[in-house]
């Protein structure tokens, strides 16, 4: 990189260089401020399948739990834990982890078995932030549970999660979601969602849900869930959700509960607690 000479350098030109970096950091500051800060309270990817338009704050590590029941051509399961954790790495940046859940059929045959670990990557775009949020999140499932439960292979998606506020409290959110699988029979699956949110003061919220999935090949599958959740506090939230098949592709039911919670400061915590202190020295006599 060149360094600029002031010495040698017109006042003019000097002037110009130092309002467009003036600018370019008013713009970054500004943008920074348009994303989630640590003093909003906890907003969660769950209880419903349409994950949320914006990320968690810059240092903050968020859990997201839920335990399901279903009934699925004809054999009932129990999935548990569905744990995802986000960390806020950058402004409108975060990184996540689905940690593999247990599936299994308590009653019918069905099969039993971990899903996948799925690492994704989450930057927020929010062309009108509080109005028009948006997200893009790219990720993949890799293969480390079973078949039976998650399929072969390395599974990649993409996903546009979104959200409208429409004013006294209602908001319409919707994702669409691109799902690969390339050592699979059903190569690609198109997912589609569309959620009607009313927020009952500043803690408790409902919805009504729509989701269809659409594989390239094979039947589709569509479903309606509803739920809701209480924020405890600002940093602790609880859920639930009842889903209902529409079609005979789709579960029958699906019942789930939930507690996520957030912890701020995360990562200026650990570069505390890692750092040395001041005048410290290695070796002690």
């Amino acid at each position: 990189m060149k360094r600029v000479n002031a010495a040698r350098t017109p006042p003019i030109r000097a002037l110009s260089l130092a309002v467009a970096a003036s600018l370019a950091g008013i713009d970054s500051a500004a943008a920074a401020a348009q994303c989630t800060q640590p003093d909003a309270p906890i907003e969660t990817d769950r209880p419903d399948v349409t994950n949320s338009a914006i990320v968690v704050p810059v240092g903050s590590l968020q859990n997201e739990n839920g335990v399901d029941t279903s009934r699925d051509h004809g054999a009932d399961t129990l999935s548990g834990t569905n744990s995802r954790w986000r960390l806020g790495i950058a402004p409108c940046l975060e990184v996540l982890v689905d940690l593999p859940n247990y599936v299994t059929a308590y009653h019918g045959a069905g099969p039993s078995g971990f899903g996948d670990v799925v690492p994704a990557v989450k930057w927020q775009i929010s062309p009108l932030p509080g109005k028009f949020d948006l997200s893009i999140t790219a990720g993949a499932a890799l293969p480390t549970g079973a078949n039976g439960i998650a399929g072969p292979g390395v599974q990649p998606y993409l996903q546009m999660p979104w959200s409208i506020a429409l004013g006294d409290g209602w908001a319409l959110n919707g994702m669409e979601t691109n799902f690969f699988a390339p050592a699979s029979d059903v190569k690609f699956t198109y997912q589609s969602t569309l959620v009607i949110e009313k927020e009952f003061g500043e803690r408790s919220f409902l919805f009504v849900e729509y989701v269809g999935n659409f594989p390239s090949v094979g039947r589709n599958s569509q479903l309606i869930n509803s739920g809701g959740g209480y924020r405890i506090d600002d940093h602790h939230q609880i859920d639930f959700h009842v889903g209902v098949g529409l079609d005979r592709n789709a579960p029958n039911y699906i019942f789930g509960l939930g507690y996520s919670f957030r912890l701020d400061g995360f990562l200026q915590q650990r570069d505390r607690t890692f750092a040395p202190s001041p005048g410290a020295s290695l070796t002690r006599r």
